[in-house]
């Protein structure tokens, strides 16, 4: 045996020790903040709810809390109930407010099978009736995750009080795609599947860790290894990350630093072209409360295919947000708890009178 292999085989046996140890420390010391709910054969999704319902939560602080429907939050294709930490605390004051991670993310259980919109929304399902969580729901999503709720309100529509799509992705963009765009696609999987084997010898960890400290210079010149393209991503990733509340940056670092959450990466990518088939081939939603809010940053060729998403159903809404990028609920939570609210009152009342101008005098949003 060379004396480079035996040094790359010293390297990676340090660096799988170096991760199972920080591993071990993770679980000790990040907890889930909700609780693990088995969805079939011993495969647990992590649930977290707070709000109306909750135990620690007095009744007197919830407002109509006795017919309010349950708001359950579903995240973008490679973050987690955590990007909801801006949003979810504001809901849980006038509703139970449940956000979760889909399988192979954050704290859930890896599942076996495909990963597409379908499949996610039929785990959705098990997952809040297991947790006994009664039905009909306001579903609030963000990019990929729009995908799955709307299948899940395809699949269970009397499950489905209304929907809120932030900065949704669409079908067409990921079924007719150029051959550059099917090879970015297979490219991201590719390297999610790189991700993984790095993250198992510790070099992922090693990386995060830095970032969360400060220091970027090794992570930048990593991520310049694999092209500028992947080079951007992190940047802009590192970016969105910062605008959570500082003291959950140590968790999304952890979960990051594990193969399993690369894996669950690159399958929800490989997916993807399935699951734009799949909602393309919904159709119409009916008379379903229905916001979509579209990122200021977006071109009028998005703003028309989500307005076209808004018109799926006869009291659909669309609004453009006033400033900020595609991660609307971190730039501007205070919009996405407006429309929960608005779906909330057209639930129960239908569109409530004036809801239109005050959408407009907020100065968050304007009608589209």
């Amino acid at each position: 045996m060379s004396a480079i292999v035996l040094a790359l085989l010293v390297l990676a046996a340090s660096g799988a020790g170096y991760q199972l140890i920080g591993r071990v420390r993770d679980v000790a010391r990040l907890p889930p903040p909700g609780r693990l709910v088995d969805v079939g054969n011993g495969r647990r999704l992590h649930l977290h709810c707070m709000g109306a319902g909750q135990p620690d939560v007095k009744p007197d602080t919830v407002a109509r809390a006795d017919v309010e429907p349950a708001v359950i939050f579903d995240a973008g294709i490679a973050a987690s109930s955590l990007s909801w930490s801006r949003v979810q605390p504001a809901v849980a004051a006038f509703a139970q407010a449940c956000s979760y991670d889909r399988p192979g993310l954050a704290w859930s259980d890896a599942i076996p099978g495909p990963l597409t919109a379908a499949r996610l929304a039929h785990l959705l399902h098990a997952l809040v009736a297991a947790a006994a969580i009664p039905p009909p729901f306001v579903l609030v999503a963000h990019s990929f995750g729009t995908f799955v709720v709307r299948a899940f309100a395809h699949a269970y529509p009397t499950d489905v009080a209304g929907l809120v799509l932030v900065d949704p992705i669409y079908p067409s963009e990921w079924i007719d795609m150029t051959a550059a765009g099917r090879r970015r696609l297979r490219g991201g999987a590719c390297l999610s599947r790189v991700g993984a084997a790095l993250a198992a010898v510790g070099f992922v960890r090693l990386c995060l860790t830095l970032l969360v400290a400060g220091s970027t210079a090794v992570p930048g010149r990593v991520s310049r290894m694999f092209g500028s393209e992947a080079a951007t991503t992190l940047r802009r990733l590192v970016g969105e990350v910062q605008k959570l509340p500082p003291e959950l940056w140590p968790a999304v670092a952890a979960h990051w630093s594990r193969p399993k959450c690369f894996v669950a990466m690159a399958r929800h990518l490989s997916g993807l072209p399935r699951s734009a088939r799949e909602i393309a081939a919904t159709g119409s939603l009916g008379a379903m409360p229905l916001v979509v809010i579209t990122a200021a940053s977006q071109p009028p060729a998005v703003r028309e295919e989500h307005a076209r998403i808004a018109r799926l159903s006869s009291r659909g809404r669309h609004v453009i947000a006033g400033a900020g990028g595609h991660w609307i609920h971190l730039d501007q939570p205070d919009v996405v708890v407006r429309a929960i609210r608005d779906v909330i009152e057209m639930a129960r009342h239908g569109a409530p009178d004036g809801s239109e101008s005050a959408t407009q005098d907020s100065g968050s949003v304007t009608r589209d």
